[in-house]
This record gives C-alpha cells, structure tokens and sequence, in this order.
C-alpha cells in the first residue's frame, strides 16, 4: 500500500474532525495560504506542521 503524503493526511484529519479551511486561518496565517497548503498547491512547512500537530492533537511527523 501506498504511503499517505502529507496533504492527503491534513485533508482525512480535516475531514474525520469536520474542520474546514477556515477554521485553520488562525493556526497558519491567512485563508490563501491555508487554501494553497490544503489543496496541495504549497508544501507544509515545518512550522506549520508544529501548528496542525497541536491543533489537531497528533504529532507533527504527520504532516513532513
């Protein structure tokens, strides 16, 4: 099986919690970098991976 890239994960995560893009805005800085980090259109630093990680409880490993 196919390993999971980190976008693909960060949208499941969203998904199964019923997080939208939104509601990340405050997490990592604005809506049109959250849309870009969510649509796969710019990588997850690893700043904002720290972010995703205590935001959703998981680790940040997840999300590099």
């Amino acid at each position: 099986m196919d390993k999971s890239t980190p976008h693909e994960i960060l949208q499941h995560i969203m998904e199964s919690s019923g997080t939208r893009q939104a509601d990340l805005v405050g997490v990592i800085s604005s809506s049109g970098v959250v849309s870009e980090v969510v649509n796969d259109k710019r990588s997850i630093s690893k700043a904002q991976a720290k972010a995703f990680g205590e935001y959703f409880k998981v680790s940040p490993s997840l999300f590099i």
